[in-house]
């Protein structure tokens, strides 16, 4: 499906959804620490959203966002990973930011295809390293299948699925989030995010309204599935990658995933986070931006 005619509006639900998400994100903006520059890039996707930080003569770090969220997400690790690369940090085409999508996007292939013409697009060729928080870890792990070539470096935050099949546990709450309630989204979200609630309350709890909130402003999509791969997808992957994982993951064990990296690719490199889950952003940010910078100064 191809949308010919497009509201002055879209992908939001009306004018006023409109303003307010842009109230939200440019309040939300004014935090980034760093100088920057924005870019528009057309795609046969539709528009794509891109801030641009750091030195140009520094190597370049593409950066992709968890769903439900957009490239402001980074807020927290942009000082430090812009001191030591140029960062381009992407608005999903598919989800909750300033990109806008003209057609709906299927599955990971057409992830590819659009991923690639940003790439052109910006002049990146070669030699990119590249790193997802959650779906947009699953992403990057896509990328390093589908063109290696033009990877140096992938981490792999978190990735759903991906790695391991979804735990029963986690199905039996997500219904939750499909009830079209703040009540039950909080409840699902304040069990997801268990860590980050007993860290800091308060900042969880606002994260978690403003995160539903930006929700309830865009049409309805449904983004695809991340897909597990197969033991000769993950042993065949020969980007150098790091992944890491919070102990407590509520999508799937982690422990389970870890020992299958181990055993079918090995090349691999991972890390396992102590007391912190999908949230593990949140709840530990010094010791994963350690142990990134690590990685990527090999």
């Amino acid at each position: 499906m191809i949308y010919n005619i497009l509201s002055e509006y879209h992908p939001f639900k009306s004018q006023k959804a409109k303003e307010m998400f842009m109230e939200l994100y440019n309040d939300l903006a004014k935090e980034w620490p760093v100088s920057s520059q924005t870019v528009m890039i057309d795609t046969s996707f539709g528009r794509t959203f891109i801030r641009i930080s750091g030195s140009e003569a520094a190597p370049p770090l593409v950066l992709l966002h968890p769903g439900g969220s957009n490239s402001l997400s980074w807020i927290p690790q942009i000082k430090k990973l812009s001191e030591h690369f140029k960062i381009y940090a992407i608005d999903n085409i598919y989800d909750n930011g300033l990109s806008i999508y003209t057609k709906p996007l299927s599955g990971p292939d057409d992830y590819m295809t659009w991923l690639i013409e940003v790439f052109d697009a910006l002049g990146l060729k070669k030699n990119i390293k590249m790193m997802g928080m959650s779906y947009g870890a699953w992403l990057t792990c896509i990328s390093a299948l589908k063109f290696p070539e033009r990877l140096d470096k992938t981490i792999f935050l978190a990735p759903p699925v991906t790695v391991m099949t979804v735990n029963p546990v986690f199905l039996m709450h997500l219904p939750l989030m499909i009830i079209p309630h703040r009540f039950f989204y909080k409840r699902f979200m304040k069990w997801f995010f268990n860590d980050y609630i007993n860290k800091d309350r308060k900042a969880a709890e606002t994260a978690i309204e403003n995160i539903y909130k930006v929700s309830k402003l865009f049409k309805q999509k449904r983004m695809p599935d991340p897909t597990l791969l197969t033991d000769e997808e993950l042993g065949s992957i020969t980007v150098p990658s790091l992944y890491i994982v919070g102990e407590n993951e509520k999508v799937y064990s982690s422990q389970k995933a870890l020992e299958r990296i181990h055993n079918v690719a090995p090349k691999i490199k991972t890390v396992l986070v102590h007391g912190a889950g999908h949230d593990m952003l949140a709840v530990e940010p010094d010791f994963i931006m350690e142990k990134v910078l690590e990685f990527l100064s090999e």
